[in-house]
């Protein structure tokens, strides 16, 4: 009886695939090159990334939140873009952040990354407290036709450590310096 019960047992384990290997399962979370902010480099990395890797969460984790701090994270555009476009001229927070920056993921290929180059930077530092400058030059390569690919100006991050010890970015500005559109044109464009 024992026999015929094991003989039973091995057809029962070799026809159901127990022991073979299944594939993988794709990755459910976006690519991430995210750090903790610990150093304003960091959060310059980290936006940078968070374009590059079209990813909302570690996008948003640069600017600041009210859970961990008092600052308010506000957006100022510049005035050429703020004509253009008059969604902008109300008090642009978090929400509209995010809101453009979802819409701006819809528009670019999955495999082309966004990318973010700063030049002729200059920072102040003030305890927990950093006001950074740069020009940048921004390449999104589009999917749309009526989307510009590249944008071009200075910008201005106000940034604060927050109650985690992690840097955020509390107050942007942006400013139109060349006959290229702004980075704030962009969100004109995608709000």
């Amino acid at each position: 009886m024992k026999i015929i019960w094991l003989i039973f047992l091995s057809f029962f384990f070799a026809g159901c695939d127990l022991f073979n290997v299944r594939d993988a399962q794709p990755p459910s979370q976006p690519r991430s090159n995210y750090q903790q902010a610990v150093t304003p480099d960091v959060l310059i990395q980290n936006l940078q990334s968070s374009l590059a890797d079209k990813n909302t969460e570690n996008y948003m984790a640069s600017f600041a939140n009210p859970t961990f701090t008092t600052k308010k994270f506000i957006f100022s555009p510049s005035a050429s873009a703020v004509s253009q476009f008059p969604s902008l001229a109300q008090e642009w927070g978090l929400s509209n952040e995010q809101q453009y920056f979802n819409n701006l993921i819809t528009k670019v290929d999955v495999n082309s990354p966004i990318t973010l180059t700063f030049s002729n930077v200059t920072s102040s530092s003030y305890g927990d407290s950093l006001v950074y400058s740069a020009s940048y030059y921004l390449n999104v390569p589009s999917n749309s036709s009526d989307l510009p690919s590249n944008y071009q100006g200075e910008l201005t991050f106000d940034m604060v450590r927050d109650s985690r010890a992690v840097w955020v970015i509390y107050f942007w500005q942006d400013n139109k310096n060349s006959t290229l559109p702004s980075w704030s044109e962009l969100k004109g464009r995608l709000y």
